[in-house]
């Protein structure tokens, strides 16, 4: 399967999360020690854009108002869905993996590698939302198979940057989910 349609088998099941989180959710702790579901939420709608405008191989920098002084908005759930719509489509070119891209800054990077981490960031930080709210996303494993071996590849340069939090151990024959989880500093369960 190529990124271009990877994209769409990640996406399709966030899409069911965000909408099956209620209000009274907004307070949950997330496996992700920075975020709570509202800040969580926030944080995929700040940095929307510009994952976006990657795929389209525009920089598009993030709001000048920092992430934390940022309130989610009141209609949080259908923006978020035409976020998630709209990043879909964006990286369903395959015109988008090609070449170099910016990811809100000045810096090219191959847009294959941000689209990876395009796709890594869709489902960690799902998996994260749907842990906090009681859900339970399934995704291709053919998905997770390519986010495993990208997010293993990535992970110790995350962990310098802070992205990650340390590595949480996990067997070598757990479901690629949990494994991709372990990497990126969350306890599978």
């Amino acid at each position: 399967m190529s990124g271009d349609q990877l994209i769409k088998h990640a996406t399709a099941p966030v899409i069911d999360v965000v909408r099956g989180i209620t209000p009274d959710q907004l307070g949950a702790a997330t496996p992700c020690a920075q975020f709570d579901v509202r800040k969580l939420l926030n944080h995929l709608l700040y940095w929307g854009p510009s994952l976006e405008g990657a795929a389209r191989k525009e920089s598009v920098p993030p709001p000048t108002v920092p992430e934390s002084e940022v309130d989610l908005p009141a209609d949080w759930q259908p923006k978020l869905v035409a976020h998630l719509e709209t990043l879909t489509a964006s990286w369903s070119d395959p015109a988008a993996w090609e070449g170099t891209t910016h990811m809100g800054g000045p810096t090219e990077m191959p847009a294959a590698l941000v689209g990876g981490m395009v796709v890594g960031e869709v489902i960690v930080h799902a998996t994260d939302l749907a842990r906090a709210t009681g859900q339970n996303p399934e995704w291709d494993d053919e998905v997770l198979a390519y986010v495993y071996k990208d997010v293993e590849a990535g992970a110790q340069q995350g962990r310098d940057m802070g992205v990650y939090g340390p590595e949480v151990p996990v067997p070598a024959d757990a479901p690629l989910l949990d494994r991709i989880l372990g990497l990126t500093g969350r306890e599978p369960r």
